[in-house]
């Protein structure tokens, strides 16, 4: 009984052992999956790299148009100091004038009255 015991152990781990290896067809599917996932995998670091270098192309030419934006900003700011100042000496000139016209006209008021 013990040898009958001892035999069909050894076959029931034998069949287990055998029953648990790999065969070349599982490996081949395993190496299909790997090579798959490393594909997918470069393709997706090479989108990476495409995105990152567009994101640098772009903020380049963000930078130049904000560099555009702010030198229009200082030429409208001097412009509009310069529309400022001109406006200021158009009043002034025109007091002057509104000043010299009341005196004038003092004159001719009183050149009439004699």
């Amino acid at each position: 009984m013990k040898k009958s015991f001892l035999v069909l152990s050894i076959m029931l781990a034998l069949a287990i052992s055998v029953m648990g290896c790999a065969t070349t067809g599982d490996l081949e599917k395993v190496q299909t999956q790997v090579n798959q996932i490393n594909a997918k995998a470069d393709q997706a670091l090479q989108a990476a790299q495409d995105a990152k270098t567009t994101a640098s192309a772009a903020k380049v030419d963000v930078t130049k148009q904000v560099e555009q934006a702010n030198e229009a900003a200082m030429k409208a700011d001097a412009a509009a100091n310069r529309a400022e100042n001109a406006a200021k000496m158009a009043e002034s000139s025109m007091k002057m004038s509104e000043g010299k016209a009341k005196k004038a006209e003092a004159i001719f008021q009183k050149s009439m009255k004699k």
